[in-house]
């Protein structure tokens, strides 16, 4: 084991599996010589060359088409898409062609993708640099969209996203490249980065997609929720002193609903959370899900905790991120009697 920040276990999983296997190539805008905008993909091509490891131009379609292309060959490309609220130019490739490869083909065709992209806030990044557009991805049948919370997980779901013959959306929550935090955006920036680091096999290994995973056990109180919000979740709940389960789903498509419903179906209270908007966001589908496989074991509404319906702002983003005051708001209204 080695003490690795996000940023350092999601370079060792591409380093891992382009020494394993000649057929994976990493590339996206800046992701080569430079190494990618948050350094990510540092070293990769000094390691592995200019064919394995390298720049695209900025133009997030053509990345899509021609990650496609390689995989239809019998490559593994890993596609990184600077930051999520780009990712749109390319959403037409990953929809009509990239989901549908399997299937169109019966099988002959499998299109092995893996989509790397930034998400989320916390950093400041305003309006064009903060989205958390997971939801979208959702929607599309084919696709597997997965969001890692820590080191550890991080490596081993990328490491499976690599490994799987179907296209993987890897969204990775940039207010944790660099370590886990308090859960409190009410404090100055700078408390948010401790720059703590996980403990993370050097080695290959890998995580199972579709298996969430349980933070804490608790009876009084079930919360589902996924990346950043897994860390608020952990300071709410022990900021308010209660007996709450915390569940990082890890992976969206698939979802784990055994483990949740297991969970609410044993503490009757439940609050799902997102960071990205409310309207048709994520949490919504879970807490339709969550109502249709515990609605007797229900003893309140499920709380649905979100950011708001707007973009996402610069000078409030702390307004508008689901922080510690507004968990613990939701924790107290869903275990009132």
């Amino acid at each position: 084991m080695a003490k690795m920040s996000m940023i350092q276990s999601l370079n060792s999983a591409m380093d891992n599996m382009m020494e394993r296997d000649p057929n994976v190539l990493v590339f996206g805008e800046d992701a080569g010589y430079f190494g990618g905008v948050f350094r990510v993909t540092a070293g990769l091509q000094d390691k592995y060359g200019l064919d394995r490891c390298f720049d695209a131009p900025i133009n997030e379609a053509a990345i899509m088409a021609m990650s496609i292309g390689m995989a239809a060959k019998g490559l593994k490309p890993v596609a990184e898409i600077q930051f999520s609220d780009y990712i749109f130019p390319g959403l037409d490739q990953i929809v009509s062609e990239m989901s549908r490869l399997r299937y169109r083909t019966a099988g002959q065709f499998t299109p092995p993708v893996v989509v790397r992209t930034p998400c989320g806030g916390g950093i400041r990044g305003g309006q064009t640099h903060s989205m958390s557009p997971e939801a979208f991805f959702t929607q599309i049948p084919g696709v597997q969209v997965v969001m890692p919370s820590n080191p550890y997980d991080a490596k081993g779901l990328l490491i499976a996203a690599i490994e799987s013959e179907d296209p993987v959306i890897f969204f990775e929550p940039k207010r944790l490249y660099n370590g886990p935090f308090d859960g409190d955006p009410g404090k100055a920036l700078e408390t948010w980065s401790k720059h703590e680091k996980g403990e993370v096999p050097e080695e290959h290994f890998s995580l199972p997609i579709g298996k969430a995973n349980i933070v804490r056990e608790g009876n009084d109180l079930t919360i589902v929720t996924y990346g950043t919000l897994v860390h608020v979740a952990q300071a709410a709940v022990e900021a308010e002193g209660i007996d709450a389960e915390i569940i990082d789903l890890r992976t969206l498509v698939p979802y784990d609903i055994e483990t949740i419903a297991r969970s609410v179906n044993k503490t009757g209270r439940c609050i799902v959370a997102q960071e990205a908007p409310r309207t048709s966001g994520f949490a919504a589908e879970l807490a339709a899900q969550i109502q249709e496989e515990c609605f007797y074991a229900l003893e309140k509404p499920i709380f649905r905790l979100t950011g708001w319906d707007t973009p996402y702002p610069h000078a409030h983003e702390w307004s508008y991120f689901p922080g510690l005051k507004r968990f613990s708001t939701a924790i107290r209204e869903t275990l009132e009697a």
